[in-house]
């Protein structure tokens, strides 16, 4: 098991004083080191980056306990957690990249991770370098990570999680500042990275196209609570989704109207346009 919570509780002071505000309610929830890409869904404050957070020893439970490889992170700190243990083997892509930055040059700020975690320098720079070209920002080395775009900033922040080559993988809003193209870039990259390593990747994403197009496991948080942890197929075929405050993603909904208006019997295991467009070019649209 990669990642494993236990009753886990979080909560924090409120504006008012001995306000007790809820950011997470007894979540029970394992997830496998390996073959999963998990999309974590939910309106505003339902709790989804405090239980990201949660992943990666950002901060630690109230009640509870959370289990990450062989570490187990409980309310009480430790005097030695293992959190850059933990970190090397979980990387996280934080929604505000210009959080994440600080170096001089964007090539120091990739390289800054793997030397952290032990990569001699030579080794960091050459795969500083390789995961540059990868996401097309190689002309971008030597320039400040403060003086670029923010879609820039959002590759920049990638290719420093993806540069020490983490186990498991976590993006908050990973799409967020970058253009529809752009966006299907980089999602497309970390679906590559997900089939042919088997890592599992673990994403907070309000974009209901984007979640059924590549998640395989969807969890939903309704104020704090877990309340569905299971396939996209499944959340988006009755109201599961809508008394969730989630919308329909706009492939379904054309597919719902082709089998209203058109007669046609076409189920929700199409993921986006282009695959509909094949099958429906196929002659395939009475299964």
């Amino acid at each position: 098991m990669g990642i494993s919570f236990l009753h886990v509780n979080q909560t924090y002071k409120g504006a008012r004083k001995k306000e007790i505000m809820v950011a997470l309610e007894d979540i029970c929830l394992d997830i496998n080191e390996k073959n999963e890409f998990i999309a974590i869904v939910g309106k505003t404050g339902s709790g989804k980056s405090t239980l990201l957070q949660h992943m990666n020893g950002l901060i630690l439970p109230t009640s509870g306990n959370v289990k990450i490889f062989d570490y187990v992170l409980t309310p009480k700190k430790n005097k030695n957690p293992k959190l850059k243990k933990i970190r090397k083997r979980v990387g996280y892509v934080f929604q505000f990249p210009e959080y994440q930055l600080f170096e001089e040059t964007v090539l120091k700020d990739i390289m800054f991770a793997p030397l952290n975690f032990g990569f001699k320098r030579e080794d960091a720079e050459k795969k500083s370098l390789e995961i540059m070209k990868l996401l097309g920002i190689t002309d971008l080395k030597d320039k400040s990570p403060f003086n670029i775009s923010g879609g820039q900033m959002r590759r920049v922040a990638i290719a420093g999680v993806l540069s020490y080559d983490p186990d498991i993988i976590l993006l908050d809003e990973p799409t967020r500042g970058l253009d529809p193209k752009g966006a299907l870039d980089i999602m497309d990259l970390f679906y590559k990275i997900h089939k042919e390593t088997n890592k599992t990747i673990i994403m907070i994403s309000h974009d209901m196209d984007i979640v059924y197009k590549y998640a395989n496991r969807i969890i939903v948080l309704n104020d704090s609570k877990l309340v569905y942890d299971g396939n996209k197929i499944d959340l988006f075929k009755d109201d599961t989704y809508r008394i969730n405050h989630l919308t329909k993603p706009e492939i379904l909904k054309l597919i719902d109207y082709l089998n209203s208006k058109l007669n046609m019997n076409i189920s929700y295991d199409h993921y986006d346009l282009d695959e509909l467009l094949s099958y429906l070019e196929g002659g395939n649209n009475n299964e």
